[in-house]
């Protein structure tokens, strides 16, 4: 049974590392889409689960794209807890996944723009920064300007991709979530 949980994580990891990576590659970012692994595994493994999944992605994109990925792991373990904690009961249907990640969508980045501000100063190498100058031009304070343009991504990127993962999870075969659910509960942990 670990060794499905640990399967499932890992490939829970590689859809947040690969989605990420396509919505780098868009020219005008209005996804990250970095975090639907993390909420699938949140969903599936728990609060535990989804923190380790989330915290494991931004270690290895450290490790792959550059160590100023690291310290947004913050973020995704947040990810990780929070849809565990909502997705306790182990339902995540269409209307709660929207609520959830409209919650997500304010919450992540409540948690992102002041780590942003402190790796980036606030400008993300993305189309959001076009938003930032902006503001910041137009006499907003920095945090407001680096926050406002992640609210307006985070909006439509967190309610998609934690429906996407609801409609994907419903998808998988019955047995399969149920024997991850259990071995969870059981074991209340996962290692990696």
């Amino acid at each position: 049974m670990k060794t499905k949980a640990i399967t499932f994580s890992a490939i829970c990891i590689v859809l947040n590392l690969v989605l990420g990576k396509i919505a780098d590659l868009l020219t005008f970012k209005v996804l990250f889409l970095d975090t639907m692994g993390t909420v699938m595994g949140a969903v599936t493994l728990g609060p535990i689960g989804g923190a380790i999944i989330g915290g494991a992605t931004n270690l290895v994109l450290g490790v792959i794209s550059g160590v100023d990925n690291i310290p947004f792991a913050i973020v995704n373990i947040a990810v990780g807890l929070f849809v565990g904690f909502v997705a306790k009961d182990g339902k995540f249907g269409i209307i709660k996944a929207l609520i959830t990640g409209i919650i997500l969508s304010v919450l992540v980045p409540l948690i992102g723009t002041p780590i942003s501000l402190l790796v980036y100063n606030g400008v993300s190498g993305s189309g959001i920064d076009f938003i930032y100058g902006v503001l910041i031009q137009s006499g907003q304070k920095v945090f407001t300007a680096a926050f406002v343009p992640r609210i307006l991504i985070n909006i439509i990127d967190k309610p998609a991709s934690c429906i996407l993962a609801s409609i994907i999870l419903s998808k998988l075969p019955k047995n399969m979530i149920s024997d991850l659910r259990k071995n969870n509960k059981s074991q209340q942990s996962i290692s990696l």
